[in-house]
């Protein structure tokens, strides 16, 4: 009865319009009526709701949060995104539906700059869909192309999704970052492959040769933003920061960077880019707080254990176990936007994978993957409304450009559940 109280209160908020996060407080008010009227457990009272929210922001690693979304501010208005897209067209540019190898290769590289997909995608959809129109390319297909590869950023470092579920889930962040970086990898492939395949439908001319004289002038002037990624991975791999330091590092390396190595970034900007960044941080650090009373409450009304007792058919096999969860994320990822779903759930699921024996490092890059998915699915689809609106094209065209790239990324979400090796060896390597 538990489990329908509060599923029940939490779809009743969201259906009144009230935004997530006070739907989740909604939730958590009825919760604690519920339970202390038929329990016990609990006793209703407004001033440890206020502890509780309180608490949840209250956490160092969430600091990271706004100095990577900080730090991808300054990469995309320093001119650091820029060169990661003019970098791939000097290599790829000129094959076959070069601009979509492009696409992929950006996409990919400034994953391991932001970690944020929305702001990925943006840039991405800014710099490519003005040159794949005048191309004559295929702008639902190439929109699609665009999206699928704006998710790889919550997969690869630094993430802030795999941030959040390192609070939520009380999981290593470092171990998370390295464990993202090859199945982001695969994501990027994936899409590749399926480009390939798709653009031999497009009927426009590859796009002139680059010397090599100015491929290597183009990759120096990349040079620091790729050295980005170097830095912030190797640095936690070897121990010389967190990841909490790793995101104040790259928020000042990408200040500097384009504020005098590049000189695009003007400090009568910086105003408008931390109001952004202090913006967006705003929205995700009430979130966080508003859920972690939510997860205090599923925990004191024995909600997983409920969970665990529905999947208990399948706790002998941690292949099924898995795959059923990743059935039932990707069905929740459809109605619901990309951080509710980590904090609604990983509570809720975290201690069935915990008493399944399931890795939590494993786990968790794999629901961020599927919540990843997620945004590129309708009717939410943040990333598709994204796409949408810098191309001026429908929902409907969108989704038809982006389902060949969605199955991809979902054949490759089932191959990491068939085979979790894939994830787990390449950690053991990088935790060395």
């Amino acid at each position: 009865m538990t489990v329908t109280v509060f599923i029940l209160s939490l779809l009743a908020a969201m259906a009144i319009g009230m935004p997530i996060a006070y739907a989740l407080l909604v939730c958590g008010l009825t919760l604690m009526g519920y339970l202390s009227l038929t329990s016990g457990l609990v006793t209703f009272d407004s001033q440890i709701l206020a502890q509780r929210f309180v608490d949840g922001a209250d956490n160092f690693p969430l600091l990271a949060v706004p100095f990577f979304l900080l730090a991808g501010e300054f990469m995309n208005a320093g001119g650091l995104s820029r060169r990661i897209v003019n970098l791939a067209m000097a290599w790829v540019g000129h094959f076959r539906g070069g601009l979509g190898y492009v696409t992929v290769i950006a996409a990919v590289i400034m994953a391991s700059l932001s970690g944020s997909a929305v702001a990925d995608t943006a840039a991405l959809a800014a710099l490519l869909i003005p040159m794949m129109r005048a191309a004559g390319y295929n702008i639902g297909r190439a929109s699609g192309l665009i999206a699928s590869g704006g998710i790889i950023a919550p997969v690869i470092p630094p993430s802030i999704g795999l941030i959040i579920f390192g609070v939520a889930g009380n999981v290593s962040i470092t171990k998370l970052f390295l464990a993202g970086i090859v199945p982001g990898i695969l994501m990027g492939v994936a899409i590749g492959l399926t480009w390939w395949w798709v653009a031999k439908k497009e009927n426009v001319p590859p796009g002139p040769r680059v010397s090599t004289s100015d491929r290597l002038k183009i990759t120096a002037e990349g040079g620091f933003a790729l050295a980005l990624p170097v830095l912030i991975i190797g640095g936690m791999k070897f121990g010389v920061f967190t990841p909490t330091e790793a995101a104040v590092v790259a928020a000042v390396y990408s200040f500097v960077v384009g504020m005098f190595i590049y000189r695009e970034l003007k400090f009568k900007a910086l105003y408008s880019l931390i109001l952004s960044a202090g913006k967006t941080t705003a929205v995700v650090m009430f979130l966080v707080a508003a859920a972690m009373v939510s997860a205090w409450l599923i925990t004191v009304a024995n909600i997983p254990t409920e969970v665990a007792n529905m999947l208990s058919p399948f706790m002998d096999n941690k292949i099924l176990l898995m795959l059923v969860m990743m059935v039932l994320i990707v069905i929740v990822g459809t109605a619901l936007d990309f951080t509710p779903t980590v904090l609604i759930l990983t509570p809720v699921l975290m201690p069935v994978v915990l008493k399944a024996g399931i890795d939590p490092v494993y786990f968790g890059v794999m629901f961020i993957i599927n919540n990843a998915i997620g945004l590129i699915t309708p009717p939410v689809g943040t990333v598709l409304n994204v796409v949408c609106g810098v191309a001026k094209i429908s929902m409907d065209d969108a989704f038809k450009g982006v389902l060949p790239f969605l199955l991809a990324q979902l054949t490759v979400l089932f191959l990491l559940v068939l085979f979790p090796s894939i994830v787990l060896v390449p950690l053991q390597w990088w935790m060395r």
